[in-house]
């Protein structure tokens, strides 16, 4: 809930959905049960249910419908929400990416990243337009529109795409374009950066990807340099950034990347 939206209003021909921040009617219960293996994108699919559950805004008419065609997966419809004073139907796409900044590549929008260079901002953007989206008014979705008695025309297609950004250090305190600068939540470094001499003082830890967006304040159990040193090696054998929470005192606590790259 904490994590800021990308954008606002309309960005690339997407139109932001957003929760007012004061819309929920009480604090998310602390109790909700997640599988052990739920991936970070589905882990959040979870918590948006639950904060529209919370709220005199929203009711949920459906979610995670799948469009099989042939005994082929066509696509899958994250959420149907109804807006409770007007009925209108909004068909919702939920997004939860981590970005870092590449200053080398060329094009400003191309720069946000997959911390492994899997992914990019601009690759999912255009996902969303030419599939995600677009399959609303596909054939083959009309039966399971019609099974919830939805007219794809009078639906409104909104993009909840939430995201924490990481700059190189040296351009912390610069400002980008397009992005909501809220969302820059840390740096990364390359492993020659991260020294002995400059970080050894502090305590580390390295979450798994599913709890990538956990706050660092919440964790308990920390290791020192030498040993978060071995962590990060055993990813880089596997071509995997590490993210690290860094806690230098009781009260401050960073987020970055160390990136194999």
């Amino acid at each position: 809930m904490k994590t800021p939206s990308l954008w606002k209003g309309d960005f690339l021909g997407l139109n932001s959905f957003e929760l007012a921040e004061n819309s929920t009617k009480k604090l998310l219960p602390e109790n909700i049960q997640l599988p052990e293996n739920l991936v970070l994108g589905k882990r959040a699919e979870r918590f948006f249910a639950e904060a529209i559950s919370q709220t005199n805004s929203y009711e949920i008419i459906a979610e995670n419908i799948q469009i099989i065609h042939e005994k082929q997966t066509l696509g899958e419809f994250d959420f149907f929400l109804k807006e409770t004073h007007c009925e209108q139907i909004f068909h919702v796409e939920l997004v939860y990416k981590f970005y870092v900044y590449d200053p080398s590549i060329e094009n400003e929008l191309n720069r946000w990243i997959g911390p492994n260079r899997k992914d990019s901002l601009v690759r999912k953007i255009n996902h969303l337009k030419n599939h995600q989206l677009p399959l609303l008014f596909r054939e083959e979705s009309l039966a399971s529109l019609k099974e919830l008695k939805l007219s794809p025309k009078k639906i409104e297609q909104k993009v909840c795409f939430k995201a924490n950004l990481f700059v190189p250090k040296k351009l912390q305190h610069s400002s980008f374009s397009y992005i909501n600068q809220n969302c820059i939540v840390g740096f990364w470094l390359h492993l020659n950066e991260f020294s002995a001499e400059e970080y050894a003082g502090f305590q580390f830890y390295s979450p798994k990807k599913k709890d990538w967006s956990i706050e660092p304040t919440n964790h308990h159990e920390w290791k020192n340099y030498t040993e978060i040193n071995k962590e990060i090696n055993y990813l880089f054998q596997h071509k995997k950034a590490a993210l690290l929470w860094m806690k230098k005192d009781e009260h401050t606590f960073e987020r970055f990347f160390v990136v194999w790259w």
